[in-house]
């Protein structure tokens, strides 16, 4: 008898099962240690009195199995999802070989062959692990900032959002603020809250939104730079984009314990608007900061007096760009058509840039050279206008100044259709016919020789 190949398993019941034929070991007990039934033991002992220890060897060894797929159709299979579909997912790659192909593999086949051949990595192997960063060492060295969008209010009140600043060495709330959206000039408006409070800090720590950073480094056009990284470079503020959630992870934590703690907050004390809230901010984030914060290893405070005329501060948080000052002394901004009134500065203008100045009050101005140009406004009536799609990213934002200048005037009526005008007949045939002028000449002759009915 030659060598047979057995499981642990199975040799575990030929050990029960030969203490069961030397009377060691009752089949009961039997039954008991190999989790089976008391008949099944029987019927396996029968064998073994018969067969030996071969005959509890499972029957399906060494033989091929009923779902046995040929190699070659793994190898064409592999071959197919290698050339053709390397970045797709196994469920989807399993798709296209029997759409395309008319190779029919379970998903989880597929997958498996895929793993093997090092075209597909598990949701294990594809992990990645986020490093903890130190805390930096001063306050006011870095402070992160973020918008986190939530129904704070809860069935109270529209849902808005909450700008953070949290200070990166201590975990201490610098400042809070509810908007109505993240923009541009909401982040100004904290901003401004922020350097008034305590100074200007050495760096801010963002993720990659677009009120901070610009989507398209390369693009030809632009200066590169948001206009909330301007207003920074003028204050002598550096502006830092997270690669991840993770890397500005100690305002993502502290966002979730607000979403917990200030809602409920705002619960107990009956606040439903964003002024009041905004109003029961400053003693909030005094207990928050009391229970939360760290004392920072160094004892420095980097952040630096402002020491900025307040008139200049208006300057920089605003929305600043240039303009090309055409032959007609007319440009284009925001959709209208502005024209400069002529006087001695303006009439030198022409083929020049003019710098715009857009302030959070709807105010607007251009300067040549911080000098205040006159000027009028040709409005085309646009009923949303471009800033207030640019500078409310947050759909529901839209939407409300939407219903807001649906409410002010009903829309004016519009012609449908792709004719430019409006045909109106007026009798006359422009093609060569009865209405052509040789025509009319012989009609006109016509009736002047024609007898008067009196003659």
């Amino acid at each position: 008898m030659g060598l047979m190949i057995m499981s642990e398993r199975e040799l575990n019941r030929i050990e029960v099962l030969s203490q069961v034929t030397r009377g060691v070991m009752t089949a009961v007990t039997a039954a008991n240690v190999l989790g089976l039934s008391r008949r099944q033991v029987h019927r396996l002992l029968k064998d073994f009195q018969t067969g030996g220890p071969g005959a509890i060897r499972h029957k399906a060894r060494g033989r091929q199995s009923n779902n046995w797929i040929d190699p070659a159709v793994r190898e064409f299979a592999v071959t197919l999802v290698r050339e053709k579909y390397s970045d797709f997912g196994p469920t989807f790659a399993a798709e296209k070989l029997a759409e395309d192909h008319d190779l029919k593999v379970s998903r989880e086949t597929l997958r498996k062959w895929m793993q093997d051949a090092g075209i597909w990595l598990s949701r294990k192997q594809r992990r990645t692990f986020h490093q903890p960063r130190l805390r930096r060492e001063c306050l006011g060295e870095l402070i992160q900032i973020d918008g986190s969008d939530h129904r704070w209010f809860e069935d109270r009140g529209p849902a808005c959002t909450l700008l953070v600043f949290i200070d990166d060495a201590t975990s201490t709330l610098m400042q809070l603020r509810f908007v109505t959206s993240e923009s541009t000039f909401s982040y100004f408006e904290a901003l401004d809250l922020y350097l008034t409070a305590h100074g200007k800090p050495v760096a801010f720590y963002s993720d990659k939104h677009s009120v901070f950073r610009v989507a398209q480094q390369g693009a030809k056009t632009g200066h590169g730079m948001t206009q909330f990284g301007r207003a920074l470079n003028e204050l002598n503020i550096e502006i830092l984009c997270a690669n991840s959630s993770q890397a500005k992870g100690r305002v993502e934590r502290a966002n979730r314990t607000l979403q917990d703690r200030l809602v409920k907050e705002l619960r107990l004390a009956g606040i439903a608007d964003m002024d009041a809230a905004n109003a029961f901010l400053p003693g909030f984030m005094e207990r928050y900061n009391a229970k939360f914060a760290k004392v920072p290893r160094r004892p420095d405070n980097l952040h630096r007096p402002m020491n900025i005329e307040p008139g200049r501060l208006r300057d920089i948080f605003c929305l600043r760009d240039e303009r090309y000052v055409g032959t007609q002394l007319a440009f284009s901004f925001e959709r209208q058509r502005i024209i400069l009134t002529e006087n001695d500065i303006t009439r030198g203008l022409v083929g020049k840039y003019v710098d715009s100045y857009a302030f959070p009050d709807g105010r607007l101005e251009f300067r040549w050279q911080g000098v205040s140009l006159p000027y009028s406004v040709f409005d085309k009536d646009q009923r949303v206008t471009h800033a207030a799609i640019t500078e409310n990213k947050h759909l529901s934002a839209v939407l409300e100044h939407i219903k807001a200048e649906q409410d002010k005037a009903p829309p004016k009526p519009r012609r449908a259709g792709k004719q430019a005008t409006v045909y109106v007949p007026n009798g006359r045939r422009n093609t060569e016919g009865w209405n052509s002028k040789l025509a009319r000449r012989a009609k006109t002759k016509g009736e002047t020789a024609a007898p008067h009915p009196a003659e």
